[in-house]
């Protein structure tokens, strides 16, 4: 008689499951997350208090007196006259559009080309130099150095009997009355502008020529690659994210500027160097016009956007295009 040996199921039988947070426990959790919320709003508090008492009711009262006319003493003598201001701005006979935002436009534009173009050449050359840190030192210095100091430098440079005129003299060519004249006037600070601007600029642009990698020019070199090509398909392209932050920093730092005209030129010789900054500057403080110069102030927040998001666009579509 054989016995059949029949295999028992494999496994086992299955436990209980876990049991499920009841009301307490999801309650429990609810009450560790909000304190959790509360200690986090309770560390930002000082941040978002700072925020709000220098940066969110500053730009809500100067919305307000841009649609309102003060003289800027009395909060009881705001009188609302709606977009009354930003319609005189661009009125017949207003100087705001021309020559004021022509100049902080062109002022701008001609510090970033200049800056840009010096930044590049000179970072280039620095990552190829012994001592790079003294050098790149050397170029910062500006930086640190107070406006009204480089303004009064470069004044008494471009005096008819200061260094540049000096060097124009010795070179065979006549003395130039730099700010006196109003063609050269806005040209020169540009050039002090640009010149002050460098430091930062080569700063940006050092770090991102070490962070090229070394691989892309041995291989540019074995296959016999000149040193214009490796600059024009290798270096600059891959330098593109740099170069967009110099770009839009520059251009903001163009069309704010203030310190340096007022303590070069105060904005003459007639409104040859008057930009938009000096300009509010003026219709705050000395002719009482407050309405005026907030307005002045939105519409140049909107040419620093407009601008912005332009050059953020073109760095973005030529980076795809590449």
């Amino acid at each position: 008689m054989v016995n059949a040996l029949v295999p028992k199921a494999a496994g086992r039988a299955p436990g209980p499951r876990a049991a499920a947070p009841g009301a307490g426990g999801l309650d429990r959790l609810r009450r560790r997350r909000r304190r959790q919320t509360v200690v986090a709003y309770l560390f930002l508090a000082p941040t978002l208090l700072f925020f709000a008492v220098f940066l969110v009711l500053p730009l809500g009262f100067a919305l307000l007196l841009s649609l309102s006319r003060w003289s800027g003493f009395d909060l009881g003598d705001i009188d609302p006259v709606g977009p009354d201001n930003f319609a005189a701005l661009f009125a017949d006979g207003a100087t705001f559009l021309t020559p004021v935002l022509t100049n902080t436009l062109l002022f701008a534009l001609g510090t970033v080309a200049l800056a840009l173009a010096g930044s590049v050449l000179v970072a280039t050359c620095i990552d190829r130099l012994r001592f790079q840190g003294l050098w790149r030192t050397l170029y910062f210095l500006p930086i640190v150095t107070t406006v009204v100091a480089v303004g009064n430098v470069w004044k008494y440079m471009y005096e008819p009997g200061g260094l540049v005129n000096g060097v124009l003299n010795a070179l065979g060519l006549g003395s130039v009355a730099f700010l006196q004249d109003p063609d050269t006037a806005l040209p020169a600070v540009v050039v002090v502008q640009a010149w002050a601007s460098l430091g930062t600029a080569i700063l940006v642009l050092t770090a991102g020529l070490k962070s090229i990698p070394c691989t892309y020019y041995e291989a540019a070199a074995l296959d016999g690659a000149g040193p214009v090509t490796v600059f024009r398909r290798i270096t600059l392209p891959l330098l593109r994210p740099s170069l967009l932050f110099v770009c839009v920093t520059q251009f903001l730092n163009g069309l704010q500027s203030f310190a340096l005209i007022i303590v070069m030129t105060k904005g003459g010789p007639g409104n040859a160097t008057d930009v938009a900054a000096l300009e509010m500057y003026r219709q705050a403080f000395s002719y009482g016009d407050w309405g005026t110069a907030s307005a002045a102030a939105f519409v140049l927040f909107a040419v620093v956007l407009a601008v912005t998001l332009a050059q953020l666009w073109v760095f973005r579509h030529k980076g795809e295009d590449a």
